[in-house]
């Protein structure tokens, strides 16, 4: 037993809730907060659906950080770092609250009552801390958007983590890392990240919230594999965010999916600020 907390670990303020709506359906990732030892990040889905239901929920999803765990220790463990989905509300009942909703805010929270760690020999005492506050706020307009295509002629020649030319959006320089060959995390899979490469010149606690879609290619036939998501990119947060388990080795391998010509891999990354973060 690590410890026990009572209040709620994390609190997260969406100002301008509604702008999550009026785009993709993709899901909001929190920077990292801490509690009970570990490091986590919180994740809201404002259109989750349930197997089998067209009604859509607002969901919350728990993640621990990866790279603080050892293998087979842990309900959460190396390749299983997310609760899951949890529906609180209907997404149109949370809409038509006056309570839920004020003025177009909603706070989500988190309370993590214990972690239990088989590992330990003995407990271990973790002192009540602040919660962490997060506040984000959302634009509806005015974004910054910037796109960067990476391409590579000797794809098949790589098995370590490669780095792209850093490029510029918003006036910060960004790179992806790639691991051809997938990295600890994957299961036969490419992964596949964007980071921020002067993390540490954004202004103390604070930062910006991305809208990435990261994409491989079809050099034949145009239908390209693309993932979606909204990332909290600050210095109290992960410098790099993205899919360890972005497209599977196989379906990237196959020659009539147009991903690979030869040895000739296409990447791109289009990044879009869709809000500001700063810490409560």
């Amino acid at each position: 037993l690590l410890g026990k907390t009572h209040d709620p670990a994390f609190k997260w303020k969406f100002y301008g809730f509604s702008a999550l709506l009026d785009r993709v359906a993709v899901s909001a990732n929190s920077a990292l907060f801490h509690c009970c030892g570990y490091s986590w990040f919180l994740q809201v889905s404002s259109m989750h659906k349930k197997s089998g239901d067209e009604i859509p929920y607002v969901a919350l999803c728990l993640s621990v950080k990866r790279n603080i765990l050892k293998p087979a220790s842990y309900n959460f463990y190396v390749k299983k770092t997310h609760s899951e989905k949890m529906c609180l509300i209907p997404l149109e009942q949370l809409l038509k609250s006056s309570d839920y909703l004020v003025d177009d805010s909603c706070v989500f929270r988190v309370r993590i009552l214990k972690a239990d760690v088989s590992s330990q020999n003995k407990p271990i005492v973790i002192s009540n801390k602040p919660i962490t506050v997060q506040n984000i706020l959302l634009q509806k307009k005015g974004f910054i958007k910037g796109t960067y295509t990476w391409t590579m002629d000797n794809f098949l020649d790589m098995r370590l983590q490669v780095l792209s030319p850093a490029f510029e959006v918003g006036g910060h320089k960004w790179h992806i890392k790639m691991y051809p060959i997938g990295d600890r995390y994957s299961t036969n899979s490419l992964s596949l990240y964007l980071h921020l490469h002067d993390l540490k010149k954004l202004p103390l606690e604070s930062g910006m919230m991305i809208e990435l879609t990261l994409s491989i290619l079809d050099q034949k036939h145009g239908k390209h594999h693309t993932v979606t998501g909204r990332f909290v990119f600050a210095i109290t947060a992960k410098s790099g965010w993205g899919w360890s388990n972005f497209i599977p080795l196989k379906t990237l391998m196959d020659p009539s999916r147009g991903y690979l010509v030869g040895s000739n891999c296409i990447l791109k990354a289009d990044a879009t600020i869709i809000g500001s973060s700063n810490d409560g």
